[in-house]
């Protein structure tokens, strides 16, 4: 027998689980990159963990969401007896003097789950906190992989039903751009900054949704002959073409919304006055 062809007497790895089972490759290195794969990761980390640490401090300062004719998209639709009046504005008291937290605790719930559970955050959480897998070709550290059949990964699940509220969530927020043309006396035929802001918010918030997977297999799921259905072929076309984009809409859209709520807290708050355009 040639020297150097013999199998190792015992497993030099210790025992474990996962891709260090003794069924597994032989490979002592836990990767083979050279390659900086560790950047997308942390990356992705740094900027999902900053808009955790900013929405949460927004969300539970209930002050400084209005500054008429804007409203933040965090306290929209501002659903307790305690929210600031806002005229014409969606402030519905559904939730009485009883409740005491901030308003909005109550609908961030919904754009919350959508983003969580959607299948490019699932992507880009797994990764950069959860290290499953951190990047392709690098083992992941947990013993046993389970999937998203265990909880709180089986919630998952939800996304469809969570895409279900995003969809009239976005069409409030639409309702508060369209109000957005109007001054701090509410007369209509008002443009400053803040309208801006808020059209760039909605464009980005209504194509972020529409590109979702689920909103794709909606629109032309099912179906074994696109011919004899040619509305839905041409809107799951549209949905297709947004879905190819849907990580930058993801992270765009992500990015406006805090703006959006930004801009308001600073003019609530009196650090400038809207500029205004006419």
């Amino acid at each position: 027998m040639a020297t150097g062809t013999e199998p190792p007497a015992t497993d030099p790895r210790p025992p474990s689980g996962g891709v260090r089972a003794p069924a597994r490759a032989a490979i002592g290195a836990p990767h083979l990159r050279t390659d900086r794969w560790w950047l997308a990761p942390a990356a992705t980390a740094a900027g999902l963990l900053a808009f955790v640490v900013y929405s949460t401090w927004r969300a539970f300062a209930d002050a400084h969401y209005y500054a008429a004719p804007y409203v933040s998209p965090f306290y929209s639709p501002c659903l307790a007896e305690r929210c600031e009046p806002m005229r014409a504005g969606p402030n519905w008291e559904i939730f009485g003097s009883w409740w005491g937290l901030s308003p909005a605790i109550i609908i961030l719930v919904f754009p919350l789950g959508f983003r969580l559970t959607c299948y490019y955050y699932r992507k880009a959480y797994y990764r950069g906190f959860w290290a499953s897998p951190p990047a392709c070709a690098v083992a992941e550290p947990h013993r046993r992989y389970t999937g998203e059949t265990r909880f709180p990964l089986v919630l998952q699940n939800l996304h469809r039903y969570f895409f279900y509220a995003a969809i009239p969530v976005a069409g409030i927020l639409t309702y508060d751009t369209v109000l957005a043309f109007r001054d701090e006396h509410y007369a209509w035929g008002h443009m400053g900054l803040g309208t801006l802001v808020f059209l760039v918010n909605i464009v980005l918030i209504w194509a972020y949704t529409l590109s979702c997977h689920s909103c794709r297999h909606i629109v032309g799921g099912k179906l074994k002959h696109f011919s004899r259905h040619p509305v839905r072929y041409r809107m799951w076309q549209w949905a297709g073409r947004l879905n190819a984009r849907h990580m930058q809409l993801a992270w765009a859209s992500l990015l406006s919304v805090a703006l959006a709520d930004l801009y308001v807290y600073l003019v609530a708050s009196g650090v400038f006055d809207d500029p205004r355009f006419f």
